[in-house]
């Protein structure tokens, strides 16, 4: 056996990415055995987490393409098997640095994530559009981003994302979130038997599949964490709240005075959790016209106008801190066809001015530096 040419073959798979995990699947003790002879043949027999692990191939084709391309291989022999039960505890210890309690990460004082709970008063405000266009904005500024989606009844990030038919993965109780465009997805909508499934959980229930959502699921490192959460001042926001005191809070409204006011109780009802708002959007801000024959533009104000701004003043007077109306988001048509075609228009059309507005904002969110003030440490004064 030449051993330089066996280093050379164990660098080599050390390049090669769990699609999932995002980690060498050296490093995840995935790679069983190694062995080059003489004349050049090798042997690699690599460890699936699960059987019928929907990455397979792509890891397979890795290997395959990574290993054959090192000058002085004549063949592989290369073998797909299944980690046995011992085996992914292991690795599920791994992932978890060690730690056998399913604790949440995000809710640690040392945690770097910044968790963005996106709410709003009512339904029909833009609040999961936001959502998704806003992640992809942020990890088109090459951050690592994270989207939960916690509307249990009315979920609508997977449609969003073009991910209707999406399975997550499970290794060991450990759910690995669904790549899509560069974001780490999960949603209640991925884990139904089928599409027409309807959710109807109650508090302990519902505050369970929560826990699962932000201890279970292998987030990995996130730069941000962003949560859609359903309309209103429900379980979600009251179980969140407990589970995530370190979150912050962006209030979804649009400019007619009714949404207006329904946002300023959602913006509320963060602060009476501890989680600090902030910032207001206000989507469906206004319609850009062009007329035919100037070719000048025009704002047509649809649904009237103020109501980002008289959220973003009423919070700053009622919380006691500055509550910025974060961005206008017109009104563009394309923002719902490009949601039905599960492409973000962000993605799609990044330069349209919903867009455009979406990614200044991100620009805004990605330029902060994470700070501890107002942040829960988890220390107990002693007497």
């Amino acid at each position: 056996m030449s051993t330089d040419l066996l280093a050379e073959i164990n660098a080599a798979l050390a390049t090669v990415i769990d699609p999932e995990i995002h980690r060498p699947i050296t490093e995840l003790d995935m790679v069983e055995s190694v062995t080059v002879d003489d004349t050049g043949a090798a042997a690699v027999t690599v460890l699936l987490t699960i059987t019928g692990c929907p990455m397979a191939n792509t890891i397979e084709a890795d290997v395959r393409s990574k290993v054959t391309a090192l000058p002085g291989i004549t063949s592989l022999e290369l073998t797909m098997s299944t980690m046995s039960d011992e085996q992914r505890a292991a690795l599920k210890r791994k992932l978890r640095g060690g730690q056998e309690e399913r604790d949440i990460p995000f809710a640690k004082a040392e945690s770097r994530t910044q968790v963005l709970l996106i709410s709003s008063g009512k339904g029909g405000v833009g609040k999961s559009s936001t959502t998704v266009n806003l992640a992809m904005a942020l990890a088109g500024l090459g951050r690592s981003v994270g989207v939960l989606d916690a509307d249990i009844y009315g979920h609508s990030i997977p449609q969003m994302l073009g991910l209707m038919e999406a399975n997550p993965t499970m290794v060991e109780g450990m759910i690995m979130p669904v790549p899509s465009m560069g974001l780490k997805v999960i949603s209640i909508g991925m884990l139904k038997e089928s599409r027409d499934q309807v959710i109807a959980w109650r508090g302990p229930i519902l505050d369970r599949a929560l826990q699962q959502f932000l201890a279970d699921v292998y987030w990995g490192d996130l730069d941000f964490l962003l949560v859609d959460l359903p309309p209103g001042t429900g379980d979600v926001a009251l179980s969140l709240g407990q589970k995530l005191p370190n979150a912050e809070v962006i209030v979804v409204t649009t400019p007619q005075a009714a949404a207006a006011e329904v946002a300023e109780r959602a913006g509320t009802m963060a602060s009476m959790l501890n989680q600090k708002v902030i910032g207001v959007v206000e989507n469906m801000a206004y319609l850009e016209v062009t007329a035919p024959v100037s070719g000048e533009t025009f704002r047509v104000d649809v649904f009237g106008s103020g109501g980002g701004a008289e959220v973003a003043s009423t919070l700053t007077t009622r919380l006691g801190y500055d509550v910025p109306l974060l961005a206008q988001v017109p009104i563009e048509p394309k923002v719902s066809a490009s949601g039905d075609e599960g492409v973000p228009l962000v993605a799609l059309e990044p330069e349209r001015p919903a867009a455009a507005a979406i990614i200044a904002l991100a620009e805004q969110l990605s330029a902060r530096k994470p700070r501890l003030v107002g942040k829960s440490l988890g220390l107990t004064p002693l007497s």
